[in-house]
């Protein structure tokens, strides 16, 4: 790293040169240019380079100006770049004549630059598509402020001939473009046009189109129609149909097999958003970003019930694609559903032919293009809590931007959990994420992760020589630690939901630790979830945590929430549960065989998790018994409770903390005809009152004021919010993620931090 010199400030008009290296996300983002037109302003020579792991610039000015360039370059800097430091120092002149853009060429081929997320449509571009005769409706116009990235990458230097846009020769009108210095397309990679770049292709049943102004009639006709249409995007492909339709909606939840999840809905600009959600400045700037997720906002005006099945959310997007806002301006509908185009649990599709033959059973039309998707990436989804985003999956225009500890990271692979994978690169200092992966257990998926991997490996020149895992010894992503025949180091689920929340707000330090979440392989061999540790990077103690409940049936409990409540009130109130309206519902056999199944200690693990002490609550009061997607219980009971209301049960805490108090006055609201909101909300309640008890009396015992906040159930947005505002109001300073999923999408960050801390102590008690 070079060092920073002072510049002798009282000769300003005196010539100097410097070299500067600037990292971070600065490739694909039009920097070049940017330094080029910089250095044009304040009269300096020299040149520009990409190299492997940035940028390099060399300088040749008045001291005044060379200051004026380095204090405007980051300020200024592109939108789409992330600047993550700039080194300087000063050199011997060479008397440059001008400033100049030098082609790529590779330095230290260990290391790498950034590479740029996939960025939505800028607006000059919309303006470009209606005025520039090469791009009159061209749906796949971009600059260097916009269009995709690591999505069409094949290797680093980022080149056109090193992306999948290389079999598309430019034409002589965008070649001038991309070599003009002062064009706003200047070397931006993906440059094309009408006649020399992409085009689409509509397929129906055997027919196929290619003139595009009569598919985008021919897609509106489809959709207008109440057909399904699949159409290829910039990470992978979508299913789309009108999202007013109740008809067809029913229809493609019935061939995706998808029963209640949640559909997303594309809006055609956020005054329709406004129209049927709530959206308040803080989502409104999220929903309108250059990354474009989807965004869970709170539902106001009625929509087919099959879009959500009452959840009381909609999952939001504005268009992000040039596509996108050509169809609506032929489109009778202002919002369609769009879902990723697989089916369930599948990876999306990203081959022409796959998609075909993978989702032709689904679809009534095709819409493919002839540029490759090399990376394949679904929407990424997020909310907003306390005014401050929040990740729920990292993935189309997040990844893969890196995040930077103080560790040396080099050859650290972390792979993940098992549920909403996502795995981890160390580069250096850089940790790199991969996009979000899926669940494991589908052998499409995991053959997914084990290819991005290699993928990883080969695009950021990462050769793995520690391999960090999960503690559970049956995870995938555990087994394909341990076959690399690498060094490896287990890492405690919640214990690594702990440092990935504390990496992210970069503390490295003794936190109370509060993760709750659905499962997660403890320690003793039971199922944790619902923990409270004192920890830091480097280790962790159980301070204390919910009572475990014996769970019958292992797995099945997730699908069937009932299980859960059943195996609480069991433990709770004995052979007294047969007087329970709730068991007195259920089938007498199953239940005599699952309660000997306890009794007998037969595949029913302990479980201290948060996720089925929700699922319990939410099947008792009939909210939702039996569950189609992860999560749907939860979410369900969130969705019905009463936002005025403070009472919460009561609950004992001693060595650990037992919800049978709160069970007996909930059955006893129950069987007065309580409402079920104002019951949902004292549960909630009770869950942030358990998390300021324990915390003070952690902090009272410990000297412990720092609360991290991380595990899935953070995702409910009353239970973080809540929790947030009671523990600053009584004297802590909390942390939870934003940029980082707290679900499981986040752990191998965790481990990434935890394995790098754990060498960096070995390395010194070396030395």
């Amino acid at each position: 790293m070079m060092k920073t010199q002072i510049f002798d400030n009282g000769v300003k008009n005196k010539e100097c040169a410097v070299s500067i290296k600037i990292s971070g996300l600065v490739q694909g983002v039009g920097f070049r240019p940017f330094i080029y037109r910089l250095a044009k302003i304040y009269d300096l020579k020299g040149w520009v380079d990409n190299r492997n792991d940035g940028v390099d610039i060399k300088l040749e000015g008045t001291i005044r100006a060379i200051q004026n360039f380095l204090s405007t370059v980051r300020i200024a800097s592109p939108p789409a770049s992330n600047i993550d430091q700039v080194d300087w120092e000063i050199v011997e002149r060479e008397g440059f004549a001008n400033f100049r853009i030098l082609k790529s060429k590779e330095n230290d081929t260990s290391r790498i630059t950034e590479i740029s997320p996939d960025i939505a449509v800028c607006e000059d571009c919309l303006l470009d598509m209606k005025s520039q005769s090469n791009r009159i409706n061209y749906p796949f116009i971009n600059c260097t402020n916009c269009g995709p990235r690591f999505s069409i990458v094949k290797a680093l230097p980022y080149d056109r001939k090193s992306t999948s846009m290389r079999k598309f020769p430019m034409c002589p009108q965008c070649s001038d473009e991309y070599e003009n210095v002062d064009d706003r397309r200047f070397h931006a990679q993906p440059i094309a046009c009408a006649k020399c770049g992409p085009h689409y292709i509509l397929i129906e049943k055997k027919k196929q189109i290619d003139d595009f102004s009569f598919i985008l009639k021919k897609i509106a006709h489809y959709l207008n129609a109440g057909k399904i249409l699949a159409i290829k995007g910039m990470g992978g492909f979508h299913l789309m149909c009108d999202a007013h339709q109740e008809d067809v909606v029913i229809r493609l939840r019935k061939a995706k097999t998808r029963e209640a999840k949640p559909f997303a809905l594309m809006f055609k600009n956020s005054s329709v958003v406004k129209e049927y959600a709530e959206l308040n400045s803080t989502e409104e700037e999220l929903i309108l970003s250059l990354q474009r997720p989807i965004v869970l906002l709170k539902q106001k005006k009625a929509l087919p019930f099959s879009i959500n099945n009452g959840l009381g959310t909609l999952g939001c997007i504005l268009p992000y694609l040039p596509l996108h806002y050509l169809m609506f301006e032929h489109l009778k509908t202002d919002i369609v559903v769009l879902t990723s185009g697989n089916n369930a649990n599948e990876p999306i599709a990203i081959d022409n032919i796959r998609a075909q033959n993978n989702l032709g059973a689904i679809y009534d039309a095709i819409l493919i293009n002839n540029r490759d998707i090399v990376n394949r990436s679904d929407d990424s989804v997020c909310f907003v809590a306390n005014n401050q985003s929040r990740m729920i999956r990292r993935s189309r225009a997040y990844a893969p931007a890196s995040f930077k500890l103080p560790f040396h990271l080099e050859g650290i692979l972390a792979s993940g959990a098992e549920l909403t994978n996502c795995f981890a690169i160390g580069k250096d200092h850089q940790v790199i994420l991969s996009q979000h992966i899926g669940d494991l257990k589908n052998l499409e998926t995991y053959t997914y992760f084990k290819d991005t991997v290699k993928r990883f490996e080969e695009l950021f020149r990462f050769k793995p020589n520690l391999v960090v895992h999960d503690l559970h010894p049956d995870y995938l992503s555990t087994k394909f630690a341990r076959e690399t025949g690498l060094e490896s180091i287990a890492v405690q689920h919640h214990h690594a939901h702990i440092a990935a929340c504390l990496a992210e707000n970069e503390l490295d330090e003794k936190v109370i630790g509060i993760a709750f979440d659905g499962t997660g392989y403890g320690s003793d061999g039971t199922i944790w979830g619902g923990e409270f540790l004192i920890a830091d990077l480097n280790n962790f103690e159980r301070y204390t945590h919910f009572e475990a409940i014996p769970l019958p049936g292992g797995d099945k409990v997730t699908d069937q929430p009932w299980r859960s409540a059943l195996a609480y009130l069991y433990s709770y109130f004995k052979d007294e549960i047969w007087n329970l309206d709730f068991v007195k519902e259920l089938d007498k056999k199953e239940v005599e065989i699952l309660l000997r199944v306890i009794d007998q200690n037969i595949n029913s693990p302990l479980c201290s998790s948060a996720g089925r002490l929700f699922d319990a609550v939410s099947a008792l009061l009939g909210v939702c018994k039996t569950s189609s997607f992860q999560a749907e219980a939860p979410m369900r009971l969130e969705a019905l409770l009463e936002l005025n209301i403070k009472e919460y049960y009561p609950f004992d805490y001693k060595d650990i903390i037992s919800f049978k108090p709160m069970f007996v006055e909930l059955l006893c609201d129950i069987e007065n005809k309580q409402k079920i909101g104002v019951i949902s909300a004292k549960f909630h309640n009770t869950i942030v009152q358990a998390i300021l008890l324990v915390s003070e009396k952690i902090r009272s015992e410990k000297g412990i004021k720092k609360v991290a906040l991380s595990g899935g159930s953070f995702q409910n947005k009353y239970i973080v919010e809540k929790a947030e505002t009671r523990l600053r109001e009584n004297g802590f300073e909390v942390y939870s993620q934003h940029k980082y999923p707290s679900n499981d999408g986040g752990i191998a960050l965790g481990q990434m931090a935890i394995a790098a801390k754990r060498r960096s102590i070995s390395v010194n008690s070396i030395k």
